[in-house]
């Protein structure tokens, strides 16, 4: 989660949304993300709004789900009773099944009733493999969970090791094939690439793990990051004592190419930059709804929101965020509403990190021309670009950064 931004609008203490950002609500797609903010450890990469035991004395999970549903009245006080049902729902962290099933439960049934579920509605947790048992997971299952993501980062024992994992290197398939068993309908693996120390076998191992999973069935989606050496984080300070090696940007592409390669070969197919799905139906609909630029509520400290062109986050502690809620005022700590041009920048940002692409009518003349200078470059795909849309190509993707700045304005 970000920091709170310290030029941005104050938010006001009843959440309460302009009206031009309330209008069409009914129209829009719209989601509910669910900040669960304990850890069991903290790993040494992660820069998240988490918190172990050690940092929250005296903090309690069983009450978590009563502050969570505090802030759903007040998304229903602000949003009113015209909203479309929920289509999505994403339950991160943090760890989320540090929570008992029926504490998740019971906050998606507090979702089910102020909003309403669409009858088809994805509802995803992330878990830790070690976080979950084949009876927790069962649990999940039979409270209306349809997705689980799990953490895998790799199959090496060193890596973990680097990352401050606590999972043993076969416990993330394991749990994968327990929650297929369990009857999930869509299971992740995350991966991580590029870790200090990581060797090309290792990659390789760690592909082969999950390609198992894959073919045996029980996993449907892959997600693979490059490490980011994130400021302020234990892993940081390792590198900066020269303890560990700064991660290679030249490394991560080819761990990213040999990824896409054996991930396309197994029959997943990307479609976003970091994300490949065996279907359609496979596709992570809940990062959709971020990446098209749909409306959602987060609920939790630090949680992110959206509705209308307006973009506010919640104060990082707990005990300020519950503070807040207690006291009736909302938990916001600032908000931002996106100006036209700040809007087309995130749509020119995003719609090029998916593989169904940008659509070039919406770029000026120049930047259209931008876009057929990287399609000669090998950068966007020529066939799409002549349909209309700018769609990176495998090396595109490796430099879709640089692809973004060349389509948006100086």
């Amino acid at each position: 989660m970000a920091a709170d931004l310290p030029d941005a609008e104050p938010a006001p203490d009843d959440g309460a949304l302009p009206a031009q950002a309330l209008a069409g609500l009914p129209d829009r797609p719209f989601g509910v993300y669910v900040h669960v903010p304990f850890c069991a450890t903290r790993c040494g990469y992660c820069d998240f709004n988490t918190y172990t035991a050690d940092q929250l004395p005296g903090a309690s999970r069983s009450e978590y789900p009563e502050l969570v549903l505090s802030e759903l009245a007040l998304a229903r006080r602000v949003l009113g009773g015209d909203t479309a049902p929920v289509r999505t729902v994403f339950f991160g962290g943090g760890t989320p099944t540090l929570l008992s099933p029926d504490a998740l439960a019971r906050i998606l049934d507090g979702i089910d009733a102020t909003f309403g579920l669409a009858a088809d509605a994805e509802v995803t947790t992330e878990a830790n493999p070690e976080s979950v048992t084949p009876d927790s997971l069962a649990a999940l299952r039979r409270y209306g969970f349809t997705r689980v993501s799990l953490g895998m980062q790799s199959a090496a024992e060193h890596v973990l090791a680097v990352l401050d994992r606590r999972h043993t290197p076969g416990r993330a398939v394991a749990a994968a094939r327990e929650a297929a068993e369990a009857g999930f309908e869509h299971v992740n693996l995350d991966l991580i690439y590029g870790t200090p120390g990581e060797t090309a076998a290792d990659w390789d191992a760690s592909l082969s793990a999950v390609l198992g999973a894959v073919t045996g069935g029980a996993v449907d989606h892959v997600s693979a990051y490059s490490l980011i050496v994130e400021d302020g984080t234990r892993l940081a300070g390792r590198i900066r004592r020269g303890e560990l090696p700064m991660p290679s940007d030249d490394v991560a592409a080819d761990r990213y190419l040999a990824a896409d390669r054996r991930l396309t070969g197994a029959g997943l197919d990307w479609y976003e930059v970091s994300n490949w799905a065996a279907t359609d139906a496979a596709r992570c609909r809940h990062n959709l709804l971020y990446w098209t630029g749909g409306d959602w509520w987060g609920l939790g400290p630090g949680a992110h929101s959206h509705v209308g062109g307006v973009r506010w986050w919640n104060v990082k502690h707990p005990s300020r965020y519950g503070q807040r809620l207690a006291d009736g005022r909302s938990p916001a700590a600032g908000r931002e509403t996106l100006t036209a041009a700040e809007r087309h920048t995130e749509r020119v940002l995003l719609d090029t990190r998916l593989r169904t692409g940008l659509d070039l009518s919406v770029l000026p003349e120049p930047a259209r021309a931008a876009a057929h200078r990287a399609g000669a470059d090998g950068l966007l795909a020529p066939d799409d670009l002549a349909a209309g849309r700018a769609v990176l190509t495998r090396r595109g993707r490796l430099l879709a950064d640089a692809v973004v700045r060349d389509l948006l304005p100086d």
